[in-house]
C-alpha cells in the first residue's frame, strides 16, 4: 500500500537542526533537491501500489533520494544508511523535516528500492528531468504537438543525435568451464546432504566421492599452463561427478521432498540442470560456444558480451546502447544478450522523433552503425550520418571537404565516449555490484540518471559564475 504525501519543497531554512545553525543554501545537497520535480515522480511511483492493501511504503523522496546518494557517492548499502544518519544534508535531500540520530530505515530497505524503480519507471523520470531542463531554456517545448507530420523535409530537422553501445560488467569471478563445473559439483553435495538428512540411521547416504572430485579438479586448476587435452580430461570427470550426484537428487527426491532446501537452493538446482545440458552439449560436440551460455550459478542471467577490446575482449553483464543530446544521457537499448546495435538504429531515431517531433539533422555514430539499410533511411529522412559515403573516392575538392567534415564528426562523437567512462570511473557502471536481474537493471538506469543531475548542477554552477563575472565587469566599468 502506498499513501499520497504532499511533497512541497522543503525550504532548507525550515530544516530543523538540534543543534542550532541552519542548512547552507548553496550546499550540493540542497541545489540538487530543487532540481528533481518529486511531485510529477510521486505520481508515477504511486501507481505501483495497492491502495488498500499492505503496509503503508517508504515515501517516494526517501526511496529514490537513497538511490541516488548511493550511487552518487558509490557507497554501500550498509554504508548509505549511516551516512544518511551523520548527515543533515542527506537526511534533508531524502526528505526529512529534523534532524535526526536514528536510522531513517533498514540497510536491507535498499533492495526493496531497488526491485520497486524497474527500468521503464526510471526511464520515465530520467524523461522528466531531461524536458524540465528543456522547458527552462525554450517555454515553447510544452506547447509543441508530437503528433504533428513533421521532418518530411530536411530543413525540418534539427539537432544533433550520437550513439554508442558499451557493456555494464556484473560482478561474477570470471567464469571457466571447469571452475563452473567444480561450483555446481560442490553446490549439489550440499543439497545432498539436506535432503538424506531425515533418512539417517535408515538408509545409507549415496557416495558423492567428493574428496576425489576436488582432488581431479585442483590437479588441473593449480597448473599455470594447461593443454587443451588437460582441460577437457578434467572436464569429463566433472560432468560424470555431476551426472552421479543429479541422479541421487532425483532418486531422494522420489522419497522426500525439495521442500527441505531453501529458496535459492532450489534455485541453484534448477540452474545447475540446465549449466550440465549446456556444458554436456558442449563436450560432446567439442565446441566452445552455446546460444543463451550460463556463466554464473548465482546471477543465471549474465551472459557474456563480445566487444573486442585489446584490455577484455569479452565482458560479463548488460549490453547497453546510449544516446546523447545537448549533454544529456539517456538509455535506448538494455539487453542481457548480445545485439547487433545496427539493427536498432532506426528505433533510436523514431524515438527522437517521438521526443522532439523531428528527425534529428545529423547522426554521430561509429562504423557499425552505417549500413547500407541504415544509410537508405538517413537518407530518405534527411538525415546527415556521421562518417565517409560509399563508393569511389570523389574529386580532391570533394575529398579535402568531407574529409573535413569527418573530422568534425569524430571530435563530436568523442563526447559519448566520454560520457561513457564518466559513468564507468567515477560512477558505478564499471562493475554492477546488484545481484537480481532487476536490480542490476535498476542500478544502470540511476547511474545514468545521476550522471544527468550531475551535468545540472554543472550547469548551475557555471550560470552562477557567469553572473558573478558580469557583475564584477559593471562594477569595474562603474569604477
Amino acid at each position: 500500500m502506498y499513501r499520497m504525501k504532499s511533497l512541497e519543497q522543503l525550504e532548507f531554512e525550515d530544516f530543523y537542526l538540534p543543534f542550532g545553525g541552519k542548512l547552507r543554501s548553496d550546499n550540493r545537497w540542497v541545489k540538487l533537491s530543487k532540481l528533481i520535480s518529486w511531485d510529477e515522480i510521486e505520481v508515477l511511483y504511486s501507481d505501483s501500489f495497492s491502495k488498500q492493501m499492505g503496509a503503508p511504503a517508504k515515501p517516494l523522496r526517501m526511496a529514490l533520494g537513497a538511490l541516488i546518494i548511493k550511487e552518487r557517492c558509490g557507497f554501500t548499502d550498509e554504508e548509505t544508511v549511516e551516512q544518511i544518519r551523520e548527515n543533515p544534508y542527506l537526511q534533508y535531500f531524502i526528505g526529512l523535516s529534523e534532524y535526526t540520530d536514528d536510522y531513517p530505515f533498514d540497510s536491507s530497505m535498499m533492495v526493496h528500492f531497488r526491485k520497486r524503480f524497474n527500468r521503464d519507471m526510471l526511464n520515465r523520470i530520467n524523461e522528466l528531468i531531461i524536458d524540465n531542463d528543456r522547458k527552462e531554456d525554450d517555454p515553447q517545448v510544452s506547447n509543441l504537438d508530437a503528433d504533428n507530420d513533421v521532418c518530411e523535409d530536411a530543413e525540418d530537422n534539427e539537432g544533433k543525435l550520437i550513439l554508442d553501445a558499451t557493456c555494464a560488467p556484473s560482478d561474477i569471478r570470471y567464469p571457466t568451464d571447469l571452475s563452473l563445473l567444480n561450483d555446481a559439483r560442490e553446490k549439489l553435495e550440499i543439497i545432498i546432504d539436506i535432503l538424506h538428512d531425515p533418512f539417517k540411521g535408515k538408509d545409507k547416504k549415496p557416495r558423492t566421492y567428493r574428496e576425489r572430485a576436488r582432488k581431479d579438479y585442483l590437479m588441473t586448476a593449480k597448473k599455470r599452463k594447461k593443454t587443451y587435452k588437460e582441460i577437457r580430461k578434467s572436464k569429463g570427470k566433472q560432468l560424470r561427478y555431476i551426472s552421479r550426484d543429479l541422479r541421487y537428487i532425483e532418486d531422494i527426491v522420489s522419497r522426500s521432498s525439495l521442500e527441505l532446501l531453501s529458496k535459492r537452493q532450489h534455485k541453484d538446482l534448477l540452474v545447475i540442470h540446465e549449466l550440465y545440458r549446456q556444458q554436456k552439449e558442449m563436450y560432446d560436440r567439442r565446441e566452445n560456444r552455446i546460444d543463451a551460455r550460463i556463466v554464473s550459478i548465482s546471477q543465471p542471467h549474465v551472459r557474456p558480451i563480445v566487444r573486442g577490446k585489446a584490455s577484455s575482449p569479452t565482458e560479463f553483464g548488460a549490453k547497453i546502447s546510449l544516446s546523447l543530446v545537448d549533454g544529456y544521457a539517456r538509455l535506448e537499448e538494455l539487453s542481457w544478450d548480445n545485439y547487433n546495435e545496427s539493427l536498432t538504429l532506426i528505433d533510436h531515431l523514431e524515438r527522437y522523433r517521438e521526443r522532439y517531433g523531428c528527425y534529428p539533422e545529423s547522426l554521430q555514430v561509429d562504423s557499425i552503425y552505417r549500413t547500407r539499410n541504415n544509410r537508405s533511411f538517413c537518407k530518405n529522412k534527411g538525415i546527415r550520418i556521421s562518417g565517409p559515403p560509399l563508393g569511389r573516392p570523389r574529386k580532391e575538392e570533394q575529398l579535402n571537404k568531407n574529409l573535413k567534415q569527418e573530422k568534425q564528426d569524430l571530435r563530436e562523437r568523442v563526447v559519448i565516449e566520454g560520457k561513457i567512462g564518466e559513468g564507468k570511473r567515477r560512477y558505478g557502471l564499471s562493475r554492477i555490484m546488484a545481484k537480481l536481474q532487476e536490480t542490476s537493471e535498476a542500478v544502470i538506469c540511476i547511474n545514468i540518471l545521476v550522471m544527468n543531475l550531475e551535468r545540472k548542477l554543472r550547469l548551475l554552477l557555471s550560470q552562477i559564475l557567469l553572473r558573478l563575472f558580469k557583475r564584477y565587469q559593471w562594477v569595474s566599468l562603474a569604477v
